[in-house]
């Protein structure tokens, strides 16, 4: 069975780099799970470096040397934990956020009337109403499980879906891959890289670091997708942020995934404005989202009609499910593909549990940005529009592979798994639109082009839908 970085490499089409390029140290257990995270999030690292290195070498004809450590690696797959603030009295708190707090409580696996365990999702207003709806409680958590237990596990599953909400049946990795679906899933790649036009080659810009000049429009909210946009950040592309002042957002999502990018509001229910997106999209080279499958195209703004418009256009679609296959319609998050994927009831068999470490977003972010890479690298030489598809569902997928690891059973917080001097190696402080935040900086090494944002987290809507240098 391939290891998790020949796993990554095999996308990229070009086999293993020499020995030397590439250094990966220490080895899991790192956190209080079965899972090799740590091991597994250092190869997609690695792999962003190597691919990294090769547009640096299509730009100068020099190579890099990439390393990263296990530990740090495994810090990113949690980043928002270790994630402070500075308070009026100066000191470093992680940011409280009750309304957050009280919507996990209840976003657990419940037992369901046939003996099933069922974890309905609360997190975002709109879906904790849908939810309600179908359930017909109250938000607490002793409701929540009476009524669940009302239902059958899989009609209520469909009850969710149909009501445009959020929720998932707790499966075994074994029923998942005898799933249709998780058959499904099991047959692609982890990362898909699909050509869907014809283009000129485009040759990276002139610059300093290796994706100087390249324009990335983020359309994404919560972790995975803004994460792939940060690390592209990290490489020196311009990432301007979209979203609109009526989308749901988590701050601390926010201050944790959008360093190093611009923000602004677009409301694409308003034609104006839909219309200044479009004019975006010609002068992009990236264009990632996550909206449900089909939320975009209906808008005009789907990869086909990207690729018409701006031709050479990469287009990131990360979700949960997947593009396309039979549940690739529903809406998830962290926690559902923990649970439809086998994560939720390995980590802990007696009483099904979600796993502190959020893996599947984490994980699926790097990946986007590693298609991304690839796809850059490849118009660059022979030109084409790329469709990049990554989703949360594969990346824990993708995880389950890599077998299990040693570990210390322990209920301690997951600050703890990384922490002390460790933790503030690895930590940066930027002053930003929120205060002073104190946060992980990257954690992949490059010999010639360290990553290292350029501008701090900022406030959402807090700059124009513009181009920087646009004539």
């Amino acid at each position: 069975m391939a290891t998790a970085f020949e796993e990554v490499l095999d996308i990229r089409g070009q086999g293993l780099p020499s020995g030397t390029q590439v250094e990966i140290n220490g080895s899991d257990p790192v956190f209080s799970a079965p899972f090799r995270i740590g091991e597994t999030a250092a190869a997609v690292h690695a792999g962003v470096g190597v691919a990294v290195s090769d547009i640096w070498c299509l730009k100068t004809g020099q190579s890099q040397h990439v390393s990263v450590d296990v530990r740090s690696a495994a810090a990113t797959m949690c980043s928002v934990s270790y994630l402070q603030r500075q308070g009026a009295n100066g000191e470093y708190e992680r940011p409280a956020n009750a309304q957050l707090a009280e919507a996990l409580r209840i976003t657990e696996p419940w037992l369901t009337r046939d003996g099933r365990w069922f974890l309905p999702h609360f997190t975002l207003p709109n879906l904790k109403e849908r939810v309600l709806g179908v359930l017909g409680c109250e938000p607490t958590p002793e409701a929540v499980e009476n009524a669940v237990a009302q239902w059958d596990a899989l009609d209520l599953e469909e009850a969710i879906a149909e009501a445009r909400g959020c929720g998932a049946l707790v499966r075994s990795c074994e029923e998942w891959l005898e799933h249709p679906h998780g058959q499904f899933l099991a047959d692609k790649p982890i990362v898909e890289i699909g050509k869907i036009g014809d283009s000129a080659p485009e040759p990276f810009p002139d610059g300093t670091r290796p994706l100087s000049g390249i324009r990335v429009l983020d359309l994404t909210r919560i972790l995975a997708g803004p994460t792939a946009a940060r690390t592209l950040a990290e490489h020196g592309a311009d990432v301007l942020m979209v979203t609109a002042d009526h989308l749901p957002q988590i701050t601390e999502c926010v201050m944790d995934t959008c360093h190093g990018k611009r923000s602004c509001y677009l409301d694409l229910e308003r034609a104006e404005e839909a219309a200044q997106l479009r004019k975006l999209v010609l002068g992009a080279d990236v264009f990632s989202e996550g909206y449900r499958t089909g939320t975009l195209a209906r808008r005009g703004f789907g990869p086909e009609e990207l690729a018409e418009l701006r031709p050479g256009i990469i287009y990131v679609s990360i979700s949960c499910f997947g593009a396309d296959g039979p549940l690739s319609h529903r809406a998830g998050w962290e926690q559902i593909a923990q649970c439809v994927t086998g994560i939720c009831m390995d980590y802990s068999p007696d009483r099904p549990r979600i796993m502190y470490v959020t893996a599947c977003d984490y994980m699926t972010g790097y990946l986007g940005a590693y298609g991304v890479l690839l796809a850059l690298a490849r118009r660059a030489q022979e030109g084409g529009s790329y469709h990049v598809n990554v989703s949360l569902c594969q990346s824990g997928m993708f995880l389950d592979r890599q077998g299990r690891t040693d570990f210390i059973k322990s209920d301690a917080n997951i600050v703890d798994a990384v922490s002390g001097a460790e933790l503030d190696s690895l930590r940066i402080e930027t002053e930003t639109g929120y205060g002073n935040l104190r946060h992980l900086g990257p954690v992949l090494k490059m010999s010639e082009t360290q990553p290292h944002w350029s501008r701090p987290t900022p406030l959402l809507g807090a700059d124009r839908p513009a181009w920087i240098n646009a004539a």
